[in-house]
C-alpha cells in the first residue's frame, strides 16, 4: 500500500464532499469500494479522489448520475461520443432556459398586474397561483375584472 492511499474520511476530504457521499457513490457503482484488509481500514486509491471531484463537477454542469456513468465509461480517446453526451446536455439546458424565460415573464405579468391592482379586487398573484387564469388573462389584457365579493 502506498503513503498515497487514503482512508474514506481522507478521501472524502481530499475529494471535498462528506463520508456518505463516497458510500452512496460506492453503492450506485461509480466508484469501486476496495477489499477490507483483515485488520484496520479500507484504502483507497488517490485517483479515486480525482473520480469523484469528476462527479460532482459533471452533477455541477448538469448531468445525471446516469450520463456521469456513461461519461466515466468512456476512455479519453472517445471525444466523439462525449461531445455527444455534452450536446444533448446543452439542448436540455436550453430548453430548461426558455421555461425559465417563460416563467421569469409570467412573473413579471403577475408582479404588474398586482402594481394595476384597484381596491377591492384579490391579489392577482394568489388569483394566478391558485389558478384563476380567466381574471389574470384579463388584467394582461387591460381589461375590467370583478370585484371579489364580501
Amino acid at each position: 500500500m502506498t503513503s498515497r492511499a487514503l482512508t474514506i474520511g481522507k478521501l472524502a476530504k481530499a475529494a471535498g464532499v462528506i463520508v456518505e457521499t463516497i458510500r452512496y457513490y460506492q453503492r450506485i457503482g461509480l466508484i469501486e469500494q476496495p477489499q477490507k484488509p483483515a485488520y484496520g481500514f479500507r484504502h483507497y486509491p488517490q485517483d479515486t479522489a480525482d473520480r469523484v471531484r469528476f462527479i460532482k463537477r459533471a452533477q455541477q454542469l448538469g448531468f445525471s448520475l446516469d450520463e456521469i456513468r456513461e461519461l466515466l465509461a468512456l476512455d479519453a480517446g472517445r471525444c466523439d461520443d462525449a461531445r455527444r453526451l455534452a450536446a444533448n446536455k446543452l439542448t436540455q439546458i436550453g430548453a430548461r432556459i426558455a421555461a425559465l424565460q417563460a416563467l421569469q415573464h409570467t412573473l413579471q405579468v403577475m408582479m404588474e398586474a398586482c402594481e394595476r391592482k384597484e381596491a377591492g379586487l384579490k391579489c392577482p398573484v394568489v388569483e394566478a397561483l391558485i389558478g384563476n387564469r380567466q381574471d389574470m388573462d384579463r388584467r394582461r389584457n387591460g381589461a375590467p375584472v370583478k370585484r371579489a365579493v364580501k
